[in-house]
């Protein structure tokens, strides 16, 4: 195995590499050229057109993964969406997260004139125009939001999920400085702010491993290709070059080892804890204090925890029944762990208020302002299932610390 900066033989192909940051590893039989990219640059869809169309290989790989290919290159994939589906698979969170990736896309894309990623759709089009085979090597997003959220505690979660909501409705450009820190980053990394670069478990599993997955990926998916060229961020460059050059685990087992997420266990000891609490602290009340001091109890722990869902649902703009849902179902949430409440007060929005086409397809657009929010049907229904559960958590808490206050005075 080795390393070396000579580019492969091809029409054009050495100018193309003279300019633009690469790597060429040779492994088992296979060249392998990497192009380090700048997601927001016109020169490097050029280079991606050029580097393809020299002749030179006979395989395409591109740090995509099907879905996020999907998106560049189906722009009606959203308005084929089971919105009820999402809601009941309890994937609301991983959705809003890609809402505010988008909504983050789209401002630059507005900004600089020019698509985040266009060079890696260049490379996919481009391929396929030639009949080449195309190799998507990243992990899916999906997954490397759950192993980022598995290793970081819970105000680390907290604070990374204030991050997401606070980029769905920024609306102010994107400062030079961190246009400059994108060309010669990652996308992903990017849209996490500076949590990313103060968090080593969140760029552990942004970046580092996301270099080691997509090494493992172009030695399992080369076939019988001898000169295959990866379209990578410039971020990726040279993490993914040394991982290709050195790791020897099969390579199979290591990208399946990438993919697994932390399993938690099933046993939901926190909401047990609370769910003793309370009811232990209610149950006092009646014994110590009568029935009017453990109804007083039971009452203030409705109003709080039913009251404030309600208040977040209303915020959200949600339908009354959407806000009647919110409000009954709250109180229960100790006694049903793994059900948001805002997950139920979600599903009756849909069946009230069902998103129409055009809701789906000007769902990137309207996530940029607050008032898109509102105006758009689909993205109300993620509005009304943060706010109702940050509702509802905020209620728990207050209503735990009220009625312990009462016991204790």
């Amino acid at each position: 195995m080795s390393e070396s900066l000579l580019a492969p033989a091809g029409t054009g192909l050495q100018d193309v590499l003279a300019t633009q940051p690469h790597a060429v590893v040779e492994r088992d039989g296979v060249r392998y050229t990497l192009l380090g990219t700048a997601h927001v640059s016109q020169a490097s869809v050029d280079a991606v057109r050029d580097a393809v169309g020299s002749g030179a290989f006979d395989a395409v790989a591109v740090e995509l993964d099907p879905q996020r290919l999907q998106a560049l290159t189906d722009p009606d994939a959203l308005a084929r969406l089971d919105l009820i589906q999402v809601i009941r698979s309890g994937k609301t969170a991983l959705f809003a997260a890609n809402l505010a990736l988008a909504a983050y896309q789209r401002r630059l894309a507005e900004q600089l004139g020019i698509e985040p990623g266009a060079e890696l759709k260049r490379a996919v089009l481009e391929a396929r125009e030639r009949d080449l085979p195309v190799h998507l090597i990243d992990r899916e997003v999906g997954l490397t939001f759950k192993r980022a959220s598995s290793k970081l505690g819970f105000w680390g979660r907290a604070k990374l999920g204030v991050g997401l909501i606070s980029g769905l409705f920024a609306a102010d450009e994107v400062g030079e400085e961190e246009i400059e820190k994108l060309k010669q980053g990652d996308m992903l990394e990017s849209s996490f702010g500076e949590f990313a670069a103060e968090s080593p478990e969140l760029y552990e599993t942004v970046i580092a491993e996301r270099d080691r997955y997509m090494a493992a990926r172009l030695r399992e998916s080369h076939g019988d290709a001898r000169e295959v060229l990866a379209v990578v961020g410039a971020g990726h460059l040279q993490g993914l070059a040394r991982h290709l050059r050195e790791d020897t685990e099969d390579p199979v087992a290591q990208r399946t080892a990438l993919e697994q997420v932390t399993t938690k266990s099933k046993v939901p000891w926190v909401m047990i804890v609370i769910t003793s609490l309370i009811i232990a602290g209610i149950a006092w009340g009646f014994w110590k204090g009568g029935a009017a001091m453990g109804a007083d109890l039971l009452l203030q722990w409705v109003l709080f925890t039913g009251g404030l869902a309600a208040l977040g649902c209303l915020l959200a703009g949600g339908h009354p029944f959407s806000i009647i849902t919110a409000a009954v179902v709250a109180p229960l949430k100790p006694f049903r762990p793994g059900v948001p409440t805002g997950a139920l007060s979600a599903l009756v929005e849909v069946h009230r208020r069902k998103p129409a086409y055009g809701d789906f397809m000007a769902l990137r657009d309207d996530a940029q302002t607050l008032k898109g929010w509102y105006r758009n049907r689909v993205a109300r229904v993620v509005l009304n299932f943060m706010l109702t559960n940050i509702g509802t958590g905020i209620g728990v808490w207050l209503a735990g610390f009220r009625i312990a206050s009462k016991l204790v005075g």
